[in-house]
C-alpha cells in the first residue's frame, strides 16, 4: 500500500518544460501519459481527443451516441496493473476506444467543459462501471480534465490513482492539463502547416514540370512555334554528345540553351564550363583553354587547369567561338577531333572527354567561305545547328515571357507585381527589339525602377517602331499611357495628324488613285484632303 503523501505527478515542472518543445501531436501525447503513469501512484491515465466519428459499427457503445458525426477517440494510454504485470495498457482499441459526447463520465466531461475530481474513492461510486477492476487495483482517487484551448474542447485527460488525491495534487492535474492543451493545440497546428508546406512542395513540382514541359525548355519562357521547334531539337541532341552550335542574333539566349542542353544530357552531374572567347586576351587563349604550368610564361607563377581539362566528363560551352583568332583555331580544332591538349610549358599529353555546345551571332559559313574562320572547324562544330529566334519572331511569347521577368524584378526590387494591361503587351508586341531578351529585360527592369501607382511605361527607341504603326507610347507620343486613360481633343489631332503625315511619307507624297495615302488610311481623297488642310500638314515635306 502506498503512502498518503505519495506525489500523483513526479517532477511535474520537468513535464511542462517538456510538453513545450513537442512538435507532433502523438508525440505529445506519449509524453504526457508516459510521465504521469510513471508515478507509482497512477494506476492509468488516458487521453481521449475529439475527432470525427469513425468505426461506429464496432463501437461498444453506438447504441449510447445520439450523434455520431463526433466523439472521443482513446489516442494515449499507459499504466500498470498490480493483478496482471503482463497487461498492456498502452492500447487503444479496448472496450472504450471510443466515448460519445455527453455519455458517461469521460463524455460528460467532454460535453461541459468541467472536471471531474474525485479525490477519495470511498465505497462503490455508481459510475465505476468496473467497481470490482478498482477495487483489485486498489484505486482511491480520480481526476478527469477537459483538455481545452481557447474555449474549444479538444477532449479529456483521465487519471486514477492507487492514493487519495489531495488538494496539490488537483492543482498539478489542472495545470498539466491547461499545458497540454496548448501543447496538443500547437503540434497539430505545426503538423497541419508542415503538410500544408508538402503539398505546396509536391504542387509545385508538379507545375514546375507541367512548366517545363508548357514553355519547352528550362528558363526559356514561352510557348510560340519557334520556341517549340528549339526545344525539338533540344531534345533530340541533349541525350547524345554531338557537338552542338547554337546561332543567332545577339540577346537571343544561347547560353540558356547550353544549359538546358547539359542539363538534359547524360553529363549533367558533371560541369557545365563557359568560356566567353571574345573576352580573353589573345595572347591569353593557350593558357586559358589548355592551362600552363608554373614559369612557362612571364607572371605564370602556380600551375593552371585550362577549361578543357575541368570540363572533363562535362560539358564546355564556347559562346562567341567566331571571335577567336584564325591562327589559333588549328589548336582547337585539335582538341575537338583528338581529345588530346598539352598545357602550356608543357611537353606531357592529356586526354580529355568533352562535349562542346558553341554560340555565335555571326554567320560562319560565310565566315569560312571568306576565309575568315576555319572551314574545318566550322563543319567539326556544326554536326548539329540550332538556330534561335530573334523575339521579333515569336511576339506571340512576350505576354508570357514579361510577366515571368517583372515576377522576377519585383522579387529583386522587394516591389509588388506591377499590372501589365493589354495597352503595355500592344506596346511591346509591336516594339521590333534589336536587342532581343537582353534588351526586353533591361526594358523591363527601367520600368519597374521608374513605375508609379503600379503604371509602367516602357522608354524605346522610336527607330525599331515599324513606321506604318503608331509610335510607342513612351517616346513623347499622345497615345494613352494606360488602357483607361483619355486623350484630349487636342491629342487626337496630333495623333492623326501624325498618322497622316507617315501615309504620307510611305507613299511619297501622293494622295490619291491607286497607291496613294488615301487607299492606304481607307478614306476617301475628298476627306484626306480636308483632313490635310485643316490640320496645316505640308504635303511637299
Amino acid at each position: 500500500m502506498l503512502g498518503e503523501k505519495s506525489p500523483l505527478i513526479r517532477e511535474p515542472k520537468r513535464l511542462l518544460l517538456e510538453m513545450a518543445q513537442r512538435l507532433n501531436v502523438d508525440d505529445a501525447l506519449k509524453l504526457i501519459v508516459d510521465h504521469i503513469a510513471g508515478s507509482p501512484a497512477v494506476a492509468l491515465v488516458r487521453i481521449w481527443l475529439i475527432r470525427p466519428g469513425a468505426g461506429c459499427e464496432t463501437c461498444p457503445l453506438r447504441r449510447e451516441c445520439p450523434d455520431r458525426t463526433r466523439c472521443l477517440h482513446l489516442a494515449a494510454s499507459a499504466g500498470t496493473s498490480l493483478v496482471d504485470e503482463h497487461r498492456d495498457l498502452t492500447r487503444t482499441d479496448g472496450a472504450f476506444r471510443r466515448f460519445p459526447i455527453g455519455v458517461r463520465k469521460v463524455g460528460r466531461i467532454a460535453a461541459s467543459g468541467e472536471a471531474l475530481e474525485v479525490g477519495n474513492l470511498s465505497g462503490r461510486p455508481d459510475w465505476l462501471v468496473h467497481p470490482d477492476w478498482a477495487q483489485a487495483e486498489g484505486i482511491r482517487g480520480f481526476g478527469g480534465q477537459p483538455l481545452v484551448h481557447r474555449g474549444e474542447v479538444l477532449g479529456v485527460l483521465a487519471v486514477f490513482g492507487r492514493t487519495t488525491i489531495n488538494q496539490e495534487d488537483l492543482e498539478w492535474l489542472r495545470t498539466i492539463t491547461n499545458h497540454a492543451a496548448a501543447s496538443i493545440a500547437n503540434a497539430s497546428a505545426w503538423e497541419e502547416i508542415n503538410a500544408l508546406r508538402r503539398r505546396l512542395e509536391m504542387e509545385n513540382d508538379y507545375l514546375q514540370e507541367e512548366m517545363r514541359s508548357r514553355n519547352a525548355f528550362g528558363e526559356m519562357v514561352g510557348n510560340s512555334a519557334a520556341l517549340r521547334k528549339v526545344a525539338e531539337q533540344i531534345e533530340l541532341v541533349a541525350p547524345t554528345d554531338s557537338t552542338v552550335l547554337v546561332t543567332g542574333e545577339s540577346g537571343t539566349g544561347k547560353e540558356l540553351v547550353a544549359r538546358e542542353i547539359h542539363r538534359r544530357s547524360t553529363r549533367s552531374d558533371r560541369a557545365l564550363i563557359k568560356v566567353n572567347c571574345a573576352a580573353i586576351p589573345r595572347e591569353l587563349y593557350d593558357s586559358e583553354f589548355f592551362g600552363h604550368t608554373k614559369g612557362s610564361f612571364t607572371g605564370a607563377v602556380r600551375d593552371r587547369v585550362g577549361r578543357f581539362e575541368l570540363a572533363d566528363g562535362g560539358t564546355l560551352f564556347l559562346d562567341e567561338i567566331g571571335e577567336i583568332p584564325l591562327e589559333l583555331q588549328s589548336k582547337l580544332l585539335r582538341v575537338l577531333q583528338e581529345g588530346e591538349l598539352e598545357r602550356v610549358g608543357e611537353e606531357q599529353t592529356r586526354r580529355v572527354n568533352v562535349r562542346i555546345i558553341a554560340a555565335t551571332n555571326r554567320d560562319l559559313k560565310a565566315e569560312s567561305e571568306a576565309k575568315r574562320f576555319r572551314g574545318d572547324l566550322y563543319y567539326r562544330l556544326s554536326v548539329f545547328p540550332i538556330e534561335l529566334p530573334p523575339l521579333r519572331r515569336r511576339k506571340e511569347d512576350i505576354p508570357l515571357l514579361a510577366e515571368h521577368i517583372l515576377s522576377q524584378h519585383a522579387r529583386k526590387l522587394g516591389r509588388e507585381m506591377p499590372r501589365l494591361t493589354k495597352a503595355n503587351v500592344h506596346d511591346l508586341q509591336r516594339y521590333e527589339w534589336p536587342g532581343n531578351i537582353r534588351e526586353f529585360q533591361h526594358v523591363l527592369e527601367r520600368a519597374m525602377i521608374t513605375s508609379r501607382s503600379g503604371r509602367l511605361r516602357f522608354q524605346l527607341d522610336p527607330a525599331a517602331t515599324p513606321a506604318d504603326r503608331p509610335a510607342s507610347r513612351t517616346v513623347g507620343t499622345t497615345v494613352p499611357s494606360d488602357e483607361h486613360d483619355v486623350l484630349t481633343v487636342g491629342q487626337l489631332r496630333e495623333l492623326e495628324a501624325t498618322n497622316i503625315r507617315r501615309a504620307l511619307m510611305r507613299t511619297h507624297g501622293k494622295v490619291s488613285g491607286v497607291g496613294g495615302a488615301a487607299e492606304l488610311l481607307g478614306m476617301k481623297p475628298t476627306t484626306l484632303a480636308s483632313r490635310i488642310k485643316s490640320l496645316g500638314i505640308d504635303v511637299r515635306r
